[in-house]
């Protein structure tokens, strides 16, 4: 049985794999989403167990965390293939822009959206900002919900950070009112068009981009990286030795 921290079953596919299911998805199909969890979204998970159903319903859970696999390894478990959604998004986009797409963007501001508009001229884009804390407003969150409706893709990347852009893409599904793909994909856009940078590739195989990440925003990320974050470490290390038992 394979190891699921905190509940969350990852699904075993390798970035390639993950590429290659996305690109062949039905864009017609009705509406599902791809949920790409780390160690801050199960410190969030353990916090707020009745997020969980938007995990659950997601199509695919992607392993996006290099510290995560670590631990399994730790536990002598065998951890499913990392597949962050900054690498796949990386990916994704130049295919999408090759085959002239369709791609509605939650999130993001209007000047980074642009820029990403620029970069793919042949991604033909749609693009919602909603207000902060959206989540909160039922008013704002419908309009959100509804923009993906309206506006039917290929593909939908979800930006707004989680947990609202999971919430956001489960609500869109349970509608059952809408087409497309969801990816739940965070600040992956911002590392497309160099807003963000990414840890060096040793840095990202050694499962320290959480370290490259504090370095760069140290205020923002205190809490998440020198207290939420050891407290799920140990909660997994514990969940691994137990389920290898």
């Amino acid at each position: 049985m394979n190891f699921a921290p905190f509940g969350v079953v990852f699904d075993r596919m390798t970035p390639a794999e993950t590429l290659a299911w996305v690109l062949d998805r039905d864009p017609a199909a009705p509406f599902d989403y791809l949920v790409t969890p780390n160690v801050d979204h199960l410190g969030r998970l353990r916090a707020r167990p009745e997020l969980m159903g938007c995990y659950r319903a997601a199509s695919l859970r992607l392993l996006d965390s290099r510290v995560l696999w670590w631990l399994m390894r730790f536990c002598r478990l065998d951890p499913p293939p990392v597949v962050t959604g900054a690498d796949l998004v990386a990916s994704l986009l130049p295919a999408l822009d090759t085959r002239g797409a369709r791609v509605t963007l939650i999130g993001l501001e209007p000047g980074h959206a642009a820029m990403l508009i620029t970069r793919f001229p042949g991604i033909v884009f749609k693009h919602h900002a909603p207000a902060r804390k959206f989540e909160h407003d039922p008013v704002a969150f419908a309009r959100a919900r509804d923009f993906v409706r309206d506006h039917p893709a290929d593909c939908v990347f979800l930006a707004v950070g989680s947990p609202r852009q999971e919430m956001l893409a489960h609500a869109v599904k349970v509608a059952r009112q809408a087409s497309g793909l969801g990816l739940c994909v965070g600040a992956a856009p911002l590392f497309v068009i160099g807003v963000l940078r990414r840890a060096p590739h040793r840095m990202r195989e050694a499962g320290l981009e959480w370290l490259w990440r504090f370095a760069q925003e140290p205020r923002r990320l205190a809490r998440r990286y020198l207290i939420d974050g050891p407290r799920v470490v140990v909660r997994v290390i514990a969940e691994g030795l137990r389920h290898r038992r």
